[in-house]
């Protein structure tokens, strides 16, 4: 759709708005810098907003680690409570971690909302799990426990608000804005457009590859470059290695 909106911009300030163009020298010489001083601020926007979307990717990344290190962290910690209680919450953290899983897949919206009432669920009844022996034994022990139970939560709060914070909607606006004007200029400089209009197309398709590149990275969800859990799922693998085994062994056969 950039594509041939962008298109259609070359075209148009060529086909409409050459006409107004004269050909002294002086207004030649203007156009050149129009066009270098728009063609240099659509630039500078377009890096400006790959960068940020960049940034935003590998916060995504470094978070998703960050969530995987509490999980399994906190799990390891689950012995230090009695045993009936460290097997329950054992339990509950592998149910919670198949739904951090189930969270960076591609699910519809109403699977999301289904996964996220599961996930409260289960937060809340780890919690339950907990705070009766915080309350009962308030010893060093138990509250690394407890911190390092907050220290799960919290992960799966940092990883949501990044997944929210997306590029505004304004940016978009005024990056399109000015992509826009840049065709039209363009368009309106070529003499020969006609003749090399598969030439002129090259500008338009490239504005329309960074966005479709910027709007991809900035989509941790959808798109071709999306959030995988591998460390969610390594450590999925590491606290199941029986099930894991019996998994290959049944794809093999």
């Amino acid at each position: 759709m950039s594509f041939l909106i962008f298109a259609f911009s070359v075209w148009f300030g060529n086909a409409a708005l050459s006409r107004y163009r004269t050909k002294d020298t002086e207004t030649s010489e203007d156009l050149g810098i129009i066009q270098t001083a728009t063609l240099t601020l659509l630039a500078l926007i377009i890096g400006f907003t790959f960068s940020m979307a960049i940034d935003r990717h590998d916060q995504r990344e470094t978070l998703e680690e960050a969530e995987a290190n509490a999980i399994g962290t906190e799990y390891l910690r689950a012995d230090l409570l009695p045993n009936s209680s460290a097997t329950a919450t054992k339990a509950l953290l592998n149910e919670y971690l198949d739904l951090r899983i189930f969270f960076y897949s591609q699910q519809s919206n109403a699977e999301l909302r289904e996964g996220s009432l599961k996930s409260d669920k289960t937060k809340q009844a780890l919690w339950n799990e907990v705070l009766p022996i915080a309350r009962v034994n308030q010893s060093n022990t138990i509250a690394l426990v407890v911190s390092g139970m907050n220290d799960v939560f919290n992960a799966q709060g940092y990883v949501q608000a990044s997944w929210w914070a997306r590029i505004p909607a304004t940016a978009w606006v005024l990056m399109a804005a000015i992509a826009i004007c840049a065709n039209l200029i363009v368009g309106f400089g070529a003499r020969n457009f006609k003749k090399n209009i598969a030439l002129f197309m090259i500008f338009p398709f490239v504005i329309a590859i960074s966005f479709f590149l910027i709007a991809d990275i900035d989509s941790p969800r959808g798109g071709v470059i999306r959030i995988e859990p591998r460390n969610l799922l390594e450590l999925k693998n590491s606290l199941n290695p029986k099930t894991e085994a019996k998994a290959s062994s049944k794809g093999a056969n």
